[in-house]
């Protein structure tokens, strides 16, 4: 089990609450030790860039974190590719903890990362933890064009997600149902099967509500698409490189 946990948004309603600042990173992580239970943390990550806070304070208190065995390695969430750059030459000028994975939003239906951000996790040994491979859950088949979606999922619960349910999103989900067909497995083992083998990344984080869901996505660590499949996917989806 890797234990892995983030800080900086806002987790209350005083000016100290939401930063990437030493003072924050310092409560929070004892925070987070006393919730989980434990005496370290394998993977604590800054949860988004913080323009507010000097970027040498972050990474010294993450620095002085692993120092003290608190935490193992150190990890960013939402950076863009020229944040985590910078992050990383300042980690090395100084010689502070660097980076070693970064957490962005990558599926099929939304391909941005690779035109800089994958490149540079490649040239510099960055791992790359994939949230939302599923879309938001727009690639796991319960979502149709001309169909209300269904009660309890996001798109219900969290209004934001409705945003996604575009035609042109739909049109993916729905071509990456026929290929999931083919291959006998679900839409979401093939996209979670891509996303896992795509450059660069090192895993794909998924979400359940149910048991059945987990055990689902679960098998589609053993799924290995052909070459053509895989290349079909890409395919299919290359509009979504770009936003």
């Amino acid at each position: 089990m890797v234990l892995a946990t983030k800080c900086g948004m806002r987790v209350g309603e005083g000016p100290n609450d939401e930063s990437a600042s030493r003072w924050h990173i310092m409560r929070e992580v004892e925070r987070s030790l006393a919730r989980l239970g434990t005496d370290y943390i394998d993977l604590y990550q800054i949860h988004q860039f913080d323009p507010h806070t000097p970027l040498e304070e972050t990474l010294r208190a993450l620095d002085d974190l692993v120092r003290q065995g608190k935490v193992r390695y150190v990890g960013c969430s939402n950076y863009a590719a020229w944040q985590l750059c910078k992050a990383l030459w300042m980690s090395d000028r100084h010689g502070l903890v660097r980076f070693d994975a970064v957490q962005p939003e990558y599926s099929p239906a939304d391909r941005r990362i690779e035109r800089e951000l994958v490149p540079l996790c490649l040239d510099q040994g960055v791992g790359i933890l994939a949230y939302f491979p599923l879309a938001g859950g727009l690639l796991t088949g319960k979502y149709r064009a001309g169909s209300p979606p269904p009660q309890g999922s996001r798109a219900v619960t969290q209004p934001r997600f409705a945003a996604r349910l575009t035609e042109r999103n739909l049109g993916l989900a729905h071509a990456m149902e026929r290929v999931a067909a083919e291959v006998d497995a679900t839409v979401a083992q093939v996209t979670l099967a891509w996303v896992m083998h795509r450059p660069g990344i090192t895993s794909a984080l998924v979400g359940a509500t149910r048991v059945a869901q987990q055990a689902e996505n679960l098998r589609a660590v053993e799924l290995r698409l052909p070459t053509e499949v895989m290349d079909r996917i890409t395919e299919l989806s290359r509009d979504f490189v770009c936003p």
